[in-house]
């Protein structure tokens, strides 16, 4: 899908909305998410937002406990994504 040069509605980005939990614990997107124009950007804001870099971390913290990754592998990926969190952190109290 390409997204139109449209404005993004309301709930752009927000990771709740776009990538909800449901009832069984796994997180999918709604079909009505998948039929607008902005489902991808929308997918990767809410991936980069705090709360989905969050989510990433603890996939990192899962694929630990499942011998997918080392220790290595699990604190580099970690550092990197509280680095990415401190800096929206800090250019959001810049705004």
């Amino acid at each position: 899908m390409i997204d139109n040069e449209t404005d993004p509605p309301e709930c752009f980005g927000q990771l709740d909305t776009v990538f909800p939990v449901d009832e069984e614990g796994i997180r999918t997107s709604p079909p009505e998410c998948m039929k607008c124009p902005h489902a991808k950007s929308c997918l990767q804001a809410a991936m980069r937002s705090p709360e989905g870099l969050k989510l990433q971390e603890q996939k990192v913290d899962q694929a630990y406990e499942y011998g997918l990754i080392g220790k290595l592998d699990r604190w580099s990926r970690k550092k990197l994504i509280r680095q990415e969190i401190k800096a929206l952190a800090s250019k959001r109290k810049s705004k």
